[in-house]
Formats: structure tokens, C-alpha cells, sequence
């Protein structure tokens, strides 16, 4: 059975920079997994993507040797096991801020004794290369288990949280953590104050030994978070790389037929 190397590598304490993908499709994936990307997460929360375009996709990502991520559209034992039970090799689970709320996301993803996952199906092994009893033999092991913290109250809790068996690694959404530091008046939180937030993940996940994650947009503040001591970095996605690209060559050659065109790809 294949082993999962981005799981290894975090533990190791080696940092793993992947990337989005937000189209529901078969072509953009298989040609992204070459990229040279060690793993990519199919983003189930953000996107049109169904579970049968993104068991898709996880093949032709394993198959392609990245390691195939699944976030998830919300933190419910059926959706977990749908993703795990469809090829992916780990979970990204949004909007975790309490313990009962971690536990909960890894026992979806652990079959017993340590979790609750129930047995069967049949592309979960084929993604690893093994028979399906050696899969579930090992999967516990191999499966990454990434809790996303995107709010204060996450925060407030992150030590209990980040210090649970099995969870593998924390994952900074920043947009969705300023929108919930937003006071009464709806105001954004300042940069630092934000920043602030970020860097007591950052602190707590140190400090218990696991590894933290965001989500970047450029090389340059990629290499600035790796510096600072996250391991999991999310730059873009293929949709921002696609609409990016194509909004340089379109103001390069001045042929905009939209007095501003629009920011279409946040992530």
C-alpha cells in the first residue's frame, strides 16, 4: 500500500506548498497533478464540484502520484467518509472551533477503534495501490487529517484542539477568519489585529507540536509564512492562476472591453 509522503513530510516538519482546485474538471486536474505540486485539494465547500467529479479527480491525482485532498463542504461524519470512501487521501475539515467539533471530524476520518468510519466501498484502496483489507488496515496511519481555525473562538481554543490523536495538521482560512473577527458595525478587523490572530495559531501550533497551514496568494508571501514556521501552505488556485494570468495579458495589450474587470478569483 502507498504510504501518504505529505503526512510523513508535516511530520517531519517539512513544509508542503499545494494549491486548489475549484473546477469540476477531469482535465484540469490530471493536467495540474503534473504540475509538480505534492498534493492538491479538491474544494468541495467553494465549488460546483459533485462527489462523482471529485472521485474523478482523486484518481487521476493519485494515479498521477500527488496526493489527492478533499475539503470538505462541512464538518459531518457522511461528507468525511464520502470523500475517504471516493480515493481521497486526506480531509481538510472548514470551520472547526471547538474540541467536540475536532473530535468529531477525526473519528469520521478513523475506523475503529479509533474513530467511528464504517467499512466499505472500493476506490479508497485502488487510490493507494492496495487491497482493501490491507487499506483498512493501514488507513488510520495514512489518512491526513488538516482542521481548518477560522474565528476567534477557534482560536480561543486552538491549544485543546491542535493537542487531540489525529489531528494532523491546522489550516488558516484567513478570509473566513476576518469576516468573523467583523465587530457590530461589520467593519473588517485592522491588519494587525488579524495578523495578530494568524500568529497565535502559528504560536500554539509550535508550541504542541503541529503543524499550521494557510492559504497565500503569491510566491513571495509563501516563502514569507514558510519562514515564519508554516508548514502547509495553499497558494491560489487554479482558478485565480487561470483568470490571473489571463487579466495580465488582457491590461498588457490594452484590450479590456470592461471599463474595470472583476475580481473574480479570490481564491
Amino acid at each position: 500500500m502507498k504510504s501518504n509522503p505529505v503526512k510523513a513530510a508535516l511530520k517531519a516538519g517539512k513544509p508542503q506548498v499545494g494549491t486548489w482546485l475549484s473546477f469540476s474538471s477531469l482535465e484540469t486536474a490530471r493536467l495540474m497533478a503534473r504540475v509538480g505540486f505534492p498534493w492538491l485539494t479538491v474544494d468541495l465547500e467553494h465549488s460546483p464540484i459533485d462527489i462523482s467529479a471529485a472521485a474523478a479527480a482523486f484518481a487521476v491525482i493519485s494515479d498521477a502520484g500527488c496526493v489527492a485532498l478533499a475539503r470538505v463542504p462541512a464538518n459531518t461524519h457522511g461528507d468525511i467518509k464520502r470523500v475517504l470512501d471516493s480515493g481521497a487521501m486526506g480531509v481538510v475539515v472548514p470551520m472547526v472551533d471547538t474540541v467536540e467539533e475536532a473530535k468529531a471530524a477525526i473519528a469520521a476520518a478513523k475506523y475503529p477503534p479509533t474513530g467511528n468510519r464504517s467499512v466499505g466501498g472500493s476506490l479508497h484502496a485502488m487510490n493507494f495501490g492496495a487491497e482493501a483489507g490491507e487499506y483498512y488496515r493501514r488507513a488510520n496511519d495514512e489518512i491526513l487529517v488538516v482542521l481548518q481555525t477560522e474565528s476567534p473562538r477557534g482560536v480561543e481554543n486552538a491549544e485543546a484542539i491542535y493537542s487531540l490523536p489525529g489531528c494532523d495538521a491546522i489550516f488558516i482560512g484567513p478570509n473566513d477568519l476576518r469576516a468573523q473577527m467583523r465587530g457590530p458595525d461589520g467593519e473588517d478587523p485592522t491588519p494587525e489585529a488579524h495578523e495578530a490572530l494568524v500568529q497565535e495559531v502559528l504560536r500554539v501550533g509550535k508550541k504542541v507540536g503541529t503543524p499550521v497551514g494557510i492559504h497565500v496568494q503569491t510566491v513571495q508571501e509563501a516563502e514569507k509564512r514558510i519562514e515564519q514556521g508554516f508548514q502547509f501552505i495553499a497558494v491560489g488556485s487554479e482558478l485565480r492562476f487561470m483568470v490571473s494570468r489571463a487579466q495580465e495579458i488582457v491590461k498588457s495589450l490594452g484590450i479590456a472591453q470592461v471599463e474595470k474587470p472583476q475580481d473574480l478569483a479570490r481564491y
